[in-house]
This record gives C-alpha cells, sequence and structure tokens, in this order.
C-alpha cells in the first residue's frame, strides 16, 4: 500500500508569515515552482501562498509587492495530508477539494507536499487523467 510519504517530495521551504509578497515571488522563481508553504514564527504551517494569489491579490491589486505580507492574503481551509495516509485517501482530498498541491504532515509538522506533477510521475495515468479532470470542473 502506497502511502502519501511515498508521493511526496520532501525538504519544503517555506515562507514566514511576515515575509514580504516580494519575497515569496522571489523564493518561488528561485525554486522553480508556483507554491510555498507559509509558516508561522513558531515553524508550524499557516498557509500556502500560490504565484496565482501573488497576481490576483498582490500584483492586480496595485498592492506594494514589498510591503504586502504574505500572512495577508486569504487563506481557505488548509487540507492537509498525514504522511502515513493511503495514497487513494490523499487523492480523494485533493479531488475533493479541487487543489493542485497538498502539504503532508507528519505529528503535526510539515514534512513534504504532494503536487499534480508528483502524482502524475508516479501514478497510472487513469489516476492523474481523474485528478486533473476534477481539479478543472
Amino acid at each position: 500500500m502506497a502511502t502519501a510519504r511515498d508521493l511526496m517530495h520532501d525538504g519544503c521551504t517555506c515562507v514566514k508569515s511576515t515575509d514580504s509578497a516580494g519575497n515569496a515571488a522571489r523564493l518561488m522563481a528561485e525554486l522553480g515552482i508556483g507554491a510555498l508553504p507559509i509558516c508561522g514564527p513558531d515553524d508550524k504551517l499557516k498557509g500556502m501562498v500560490t504565484d496565482r494569489d501573488l497576481v490576483l491579490h498582490v500584483m492586480a491589486a496595485g498592492e506594494d509587492a514589498e510591503a504586502y505580507t504574505v500572512d495577508r492574503l486569504p487563506q481557505g481551509h488548509l487540507i492537509l495530508a498525514d504522511a502515513d495516509e493511503d495514497v487513494d485517501t490523499t487523492i480523494a482530498k485533493m479531488k475533493e477539494h479541487q487543489v493542485n498541491r497538498i502539504p503532508v504532515l507528519e505529528n503535526g509538522r510539515l514534512v513534504g507536499i504532494i503536487s499534480l506533477q508528483d502524482i502524475s510521475h508516479r501514478m497510472p495515468e487513469s489516476v492523474t487523467g481523474g485528478l486533473v479532470e476534477s481539479i478543472r470542473s
């Protein structure tokens, strides 16, 4: 039985909740990714910031990216996976909540993220296709 841990990429880089949107954008560009976990001063996961968030809520809104902190971005309910949960459960969560990425926790600590790309590389095409279809609809 495959688990979320088997699909995730580990070694996540967090952006601090007090970091600027500009810093988050630079970090995404440097890492070649489209989303970052937001961690508070206690290093606990507080949310996620995506490149889309930065475009819609900072750039398009005319905000100063260096003065706008990522903790000001709208945060919905955070959908999480447990590192040891069955991969089918994780994918079902992604489908139900129509998310491209899901943070993975172990004992309450962020240990990785599973992205649509991770699933496409490690799961059958039919699984990936079903997930993409549910996210895009």
